[in-house]
């Protein structure tokens, strides 16, 4: 789970520079709003990047872990509906 968001944010990231470093490099040279927009898309990828390097996945089960109080973990799977063994 852990590589396929770490290879969904670097392939993200990737094209994030591929875009940014070709728009000014090369197509600056033949037209400039295509340049500005591909930096403008270039622009939005990272937080779009981060999203998917944070995404939790439903293998994640985070929010089932103990706190290590009783009284809060009992209260807790009370409300989920949970019986505690």
């Amino acid at each position: 789970m852990y590589a396929r968001r770490r290879r969904g944010y670097f392939l993200l990231m990737g094209g994030c520079i591929f875009l940014f470093v070709s728009a000014w490099a090369v197509v600056r040279l033949w037209s400039m709003p295509v340049a500005i927009g591909m930096c403008v898309v270039a622009m939005v990828i990272p937080p779009i990047a981060a999203m998917v390097a944070n995404r939790r996945g439903p293998e994640d089960r985070w929010w089932d872990d103990p706190s290590g109080d009783p009284k809060s973990d009992e209260w807790w799977d009370e409300l989920d509906g949970k019986k505690r063994r």
